[in-house]
């Protein structure tokens, strides 16, 4: 029997393991804050590059400005393996430091106080992982255009900044006052980072160092060099805040068709300032960059690798027609600039707050272009890839993401609390005022929830609890006993209940509050003729 008992509690254990991820302490270093990171507060990270590009392999310095919010003797820098750092300065004095794994302990012999304001200067070098599947699974990635020449990148959202550069890997922390890019590459090549060219100096080596400049705060992740054989071309919006630049980089050899395909940015800047307020980075301007990979929301200075084509890789994903109508990679990559990089998660658990809202510009830019039937249309047609298998949000403090579900789940949740608020005025007006509450911070999911309950003056918790940490979807239960209807939602967590538009006859409708209990409401409408007239937009089960 205790035998028997032993196999089965083995076979549990095996089973549980299969399910849940096992983390370890590599994972609490990258994805915690521990006190090594939080008594100091970055502000900005000036990183210059020199990559060898037959090599594959980089030599680097990076200088982190930093204010210390508290006394400390050790911090916890990052930097991936292969990677390694060669010496460390605080403040021009040389500091000792250990290796363990991705992150390198710097012992600061108590040189920074409270309050003062610093610097530490990092020399490294070496080969950073190689991007197999890029943008999903990070790292550098090398190509060669047409004619042979280098075309070089890194993606590294997820797999982290620390992958080849030195930093405080953890989306709670973005330098204050932005990111300077020195880049050196052969003469017969452009290197292109975030922010504004500030400076192009040509070496006695053939040589040439382009220098950027970002004036606001970035993701670590977003601060991104693109090295190839590129051509520039440049254009203007004027804005909510006036006039915005346009510049956009690419293979020389897709000159024309980047200026066909490009088109659609004006139009998408226009929707996207409408619906969420001004473009957060004015001061940095909006460049989109041919990479070569599919592309990824790098702030101010997007990367784009669609094709020049219409949908996503030419394939529209929702299925409804829509999705072909407009370019993925610009529309939805841009929309994180508000989403994302504006308005940044904390912690990669709460990544929702990115997706989610982004996915939902697509809908947006969908009924801006052609209507509202349109957007709902194309929002519908996405269901198909939802999998509600695991919950949206994430494992806190381990640097784990939560269900791709993220994406079109989330989108849906969205256009669910646009049709309970009732009230697109209202609806635009929080969008607009959140990217304005939340302007340049990081935030996390608790406060975001209770900052649109509190602006809407309506409870979603129940609704939030429902969508981003359960994986059922609530089931609308109909029963007809004569010319009433009886309606109450199961497969939803207790206390669940969310008003939704009833068709009570074949040109009215009510806006009824349904929970679990049974709410009873008049009908003269058929079984078949209520199939019919269900509305579509509620992400629910009829």
């Amino acid at each position: 029997m205790k035998g028997t008992m032993l196999l089965f509690l083995f076979a549990v254990s095996i089973t549980i393991c299969k399910a849940q991820k096992l983390f370890t302490r590599a994972d609490s270093l990258r994805g915690a804050l521990r006190p090594e990171r939080t008594w100091w507060d970055v502000q900005r990270y000036d990183i210059d590059i020199i990559p060898d590009l037959d090599r594959q392999y980089i030599s680097s310095i990076c200088t982190i400005d930093f204010r210390a919010v508290s006394d400390g003797d050790t911090m916890q820098i990052d930097l991936q393996e292969p990677m390694q750092i060669n010496k460390i300065w605080l403040n021009s004095i040389p500091l000792d430091f250990t290796h363990d794994g991705n992150v390198w302990w710097v012992y600061t012999k108590h040189l920074s106080n409270k309050n003062s304001e610093n610097y530490l200067k990092i020399e490294y070098a070496g080969s950073p992982k190689i991007a197999k599947l890029p943008p999903w699974d990070g790292g550098i990635i090398y190509q060669k255009d047409s004619k042979g020449k280098p075309f070089v990148s890194i993606a590294c959202q997820g797999l982290g900044a620390s992958v080849w550069y030195t930093c405080k890997d953890h989306q709670s922390d973005e330098p204050d006052h932005g990111s300077v890019m020195h880049i050196t590459v052969p003469d017969s090549l452009m290197a292109i980072s975030n922010g504004r060219l500030i400076q192009t100096l040509r070496n006695p080596n053939a040589t040439t160092t382009y220098t950027w400049e970002v004036k606001n705060p970035i993701n670590n992740y977003n601060i991104i060099p693109y090295i190839g054989d590129y051509v520039h071309i440049h254009d203007t919006l004027r804005g909510e805040k006036g006039i915005l630049d346009l510049d956009y980089y690419v293979l020389r050899e897709h000159e024309v068709d980047a200026k066909n395909q490009f088109i659609q940015v004006k139009s998408m800047i226009h929707c996207f300032e409408y619906w969420f307020g001004p473009y957060p980075f004015y001061e940095d301007g909006y460049k989109l960059i041919e990479a070569p990979h599919l592309g990824m929301e790098h702030q101010s200075a997007i990367a784009y690798g669609n094709g020049f084509k219409n949908g996503y890789k030419g394939i529209d994903r929702s299925r409804s027609g829509w999705g072909l109508k407009w370019d993925f990679i610009i529309i939805h990559e841009s929309g994180h600039e508000w989403f994302g990089n504006n308005i940044t998660s904390r912690d990669v658990a709460d990544m929702w707050i990115h997706e989610s809202f982004t996915n939902y510009s697509e809908t947006l830019y969908s009924e801006w272009l052609f209507g509202k039937e349109a957007g709902n249309e194309y929002l519908q047609g996405e269901r198909h890839n939802i999998k509600n298998k695991a919950p949206i949000i994430g494992i806190y403090n381990v640097n784990e993401e939560g269900s791709g579900d993220m994406y079109d789940k989330g989108g849906n949740m969205i256009h669910t609390i646009r049709q309970i608020l009732h009230d697109d005025t209202l609806f635009r007006n929080m969008l607009r005022d959140m990217n304005k509450r939340f302007y340049h911070s990081t935030t996390t999911s608790d406060a975001i929830e209770k900052y649109i309950t509190s602006y809407t003056h309506h409870d979603f918790s129940k609704l939030f609890d429902q969508y981003l940490r359960h994986i059922s979807i609530p089931k609308l239960n109909v029963e007809f006993k004569g010319k009433r209807l009886f309606l109450n939602f199961s497969n939803c967590i207790p206390g669940f209940n969310m008003p939704v538009r009833i068709p009570v006859s074949s040109t009215k409708y009510r806006y009824v509050t349904i929970g679990e209990k049974a709410t009873s409401v008049k009908c003269t409408l058929t079984s078949e003729e209520l199939s019919k007239n269900w509305d579509k937009n509620y992400y629910i089960e009829y």
